[in-house]
């Protein structure tokens, strides 16, 4: 079995957190048949295989997931689509890189 836990800091009100936090439980339910039921600022969700959890805190979204004996085989690409999922919701992690320096002493 295998688990996988991501935590994504945000700068969000908790408001838009918590839409963010929404619309990927529904993007979730979509894709995957995950049936998702939300308790406060926790959304707990399952379908054959896999459970989990998401949390909307004032700073970050996190989230924990246990797979089964078969999705453990995937959970690489699993982890990597919720990262994928989560920057494209609240922003990916700035990540300096050596064309972007160069990028920025070549405008000063």
């Amino acid at each position: 079995m295998a688990t996988i836990s991501v935590s994504k800091v945000h700068h969000l009100n908790h408001a838009k957190a918590k839409g963010v936090a929404e619309k990927m439980a529904k993007d979730l339910h979509r894709k995957f048949d995950l049936s998702c039921t939300w308790d406060g600022d926790n959304c707990l969700f399952e379908r054959s295989g896999l459970t989990g959890k998401m949390h909307v805190g004032k700073e970050r979204i996190t989230l924990d997931v246990k797979l089964g004996f078969l999705l453990s085989a995937v959970a690489p690409s699993i982890e990597r689509a919720i990262h994928e999922e989560l920057d494209g919701l609240v922003g990916a992690p700035e990540r300096k890189t050596a064309a972007k320096s160069a990028a920025k002493k070549g405008k000063a």
